[in-house]
C-alpha cells in the first residue's frame, strides 16, 4: 500500500511538472506570435504570475472542492465554494501582480484595494477566466487519469478477489477429499485387511499431487489423469470382486491443461454417491478428450434412487464456482440424471 502511494505521488508530481510546463510554454509561444519583436518582459512577468495562480487554483479545485464536495454529491456546496474560491483566488492573483510584480516595471499609481475588490468585470475577464481555462484542462486530464486508475484498480481487485476465493474453494476441497479417503483406510485397518498398506501408498501419491500441484493455477491433463488412476485404485480396494466396474477412455492433447483437482473431484463425487451409497453392483465410466480449443471430461455412474441420495454435494457446487471464477462464461457444466445414471460433463478451454 505504501509503495503504491509513493508511486502514485511520484507519477502525479511528474505529470504536473510536464502539464504546467507545457501550458506555460504554449502561452508564451502564443504571445510570441502576437508580437513582432518577441515577447516583452512585462508580458512574460504577467504570464508567469497568472500561471502560478492557475496551478494553485486548479489543484485547490480538484483536490479540495471536487474530492470533498463533488465526489460526495454535495453539489450545492460545491457550486457555492467554487464561486467563492474563484473570486478569492482571482483577488489574490490581482493583488500579487499589483503589489509584488508591477512595482518592478510599472511607474503608474496602484489600484486601490476597494477597486480591486469591487471591479468584478475586470476581475472576471483578466483573472478568473485564465484560472478557469487552466483548471478546466487540468481537471479534465485528471478525470481521465482517475477513470483509468479506478478501472485498473477494479480489475486488480476483482482478480485478487477471484484468486482468494479460488484458494478458499481449494482449501475446502482438500479436507473434504482427505476426510473421505482416510475413512476408507480406517475401514480397511479395522478389518486388518492386507490392502491397508497398498491404500496408504496410493494415498501418499495423491497427497504428493495435492501438495505440489494443488496450489497451481493449472496442470496438464495427463497429471490429473495419473492421480485419478491412483484414486480409482485406492477406492477399488474397498470393494469385493465384481462389485465395481470402472472403464476409462482418454484421447487428449499433451498441451491441454485444467485447474488442479477439477476432474478428481468429480471422480471422488461419483464414488461417494454411487458405490458408496449402495451394496449393489456399480458402473463407473470416464471419458477424457481434447482438441485445440476445448478439453471435455465426461463421467457417469449408476446409483440407487432414494430421497437421501441426490448424487450431489459440496464437490459439484465447489467445481461450478471455480469454473465461473476462472473461465467466467467460457465453459460448460452439464449435470443430468436418467434411469438411475448420474452424468456430469465439463467443457473448458484448452488454452486461455
Amino acid at each position: 500500500m505504501k509503495l503504491r502511494f509513493e508511486n502514485n505521488l511520484k507519477r502525479n508530481i511528474l505529470f504536473q511538472l510536464f502539464f504546467w510546463t507545457a501550458l506555460f510554454l504554449f502561452g508564451t509561444a502564443r504571445n510570441y506570435g502576437a508580437h513582432d519583436d518577441g515577447v516583452p518582459a512585462d508580458v512574460m512577468i504577467y504570464n508567469f504570475c497568472h500561471w502560478l495562480f492557475q496551478i494553485a487554483g486548479a489543484n485547490f479545485i480538484y483536490y479540495v472542492l471536487i474530492r470533498k464536495f463533488f465526489d460526495r454529491r454535495k453539489y450545492v456546496l460545491f457550486s457555492l465554494y467554487l464561486i467563492l474560491s474563484l473570486y478569492f483566488i482571482s483577488l489574490a492573483n490581482r493583488i500579487f501582480i499589483i503589489y509584488c510584480a508591477e512595482p518592478f516595471f510599472v511607474n503608474e499609481p496602484q489600484d486601490s484595494l476597494f477597486s480591486i475588490f469591487t471591479d468584478i468585470g475586470y476581475l472576471l475577464t483578466c483573472y478568473t477566466f485564465p484560472i478557469i481555462s487552466g483548471a478546466f484542462i487540468f481537471i479534465s486530464v485528471m478525470f481521465v487519469i482517475r477513470y483509468k486508475d479506478e478501472k485498473e484498480n477494479t480489475i486488480q481487485l476483482q482478480k485478487e478477489k477471484a484468486e482468494l476465493e479460488l484458494r478458499s474453494l481449494k482449501s475446502q476441497l482438500n479436507p473434504h477429499f482427505l476426510f473421505n479417503t482416510l475413512n476408507n483406510i480406517y475401514s480397511l485397518s479395522i478389518s486388518h485387511s492386507d490392502k491397508t498398506s497398498e491404500s496408504i501408498s496410493r494415498l501418499s501419491d495423491i497427497l504428493d499431487y495435492l501438495l505440489y500441484k494443488g496450489s497451481q493455477n493449472e496442470v496438464p491433463v495427463s497429471d490429473e489423469l495419473a492421480v485419478i488412476d491412483h484414486y480409482i485404485a485406492l477406492e477399488s480396494l474397498r470393494y469385493s470382486e465384481g462389485r465395481l466396474t470402472v472403464s476409462r477412455t482418454a484421447d487428449f492433447s499433451s498441451a491441454a491443461t485444467i485447474p488442479p483437482l477439477l476432474y478428481l473431484t468429480l471422480v471422488e463425487n461419483a464414488f461417494k454417491h454411487g458405490a458408496g451409497k449402495t451394496s449393489d453392483h456399480t458402473d463407473l465410466k470416464i471419458d477424457i478428450s481434447s482438441d485445440e480449443q476445448y478439453s471435455i471430461f465426461r463421467i457417469e455412474n449408476t446409483f440407487v434412487s432414494n430421497e437421501e441420495n441426490n448424487s450431489e454435494g459440496i464437490g459439484l457446487k465447489n467445481i461450478e464456482r471455480q469454473l465461473k471464477l476462472r473461465y467466467h462464461d467460457n465453459f460448460m457444466l452439464r449435470v443430468s440424471k436418467e434411469n438411475n445414471i448420474f452424468k456430469v460433463e465439463i467443457k473448458t478451454p484448452t488454452v486461455l
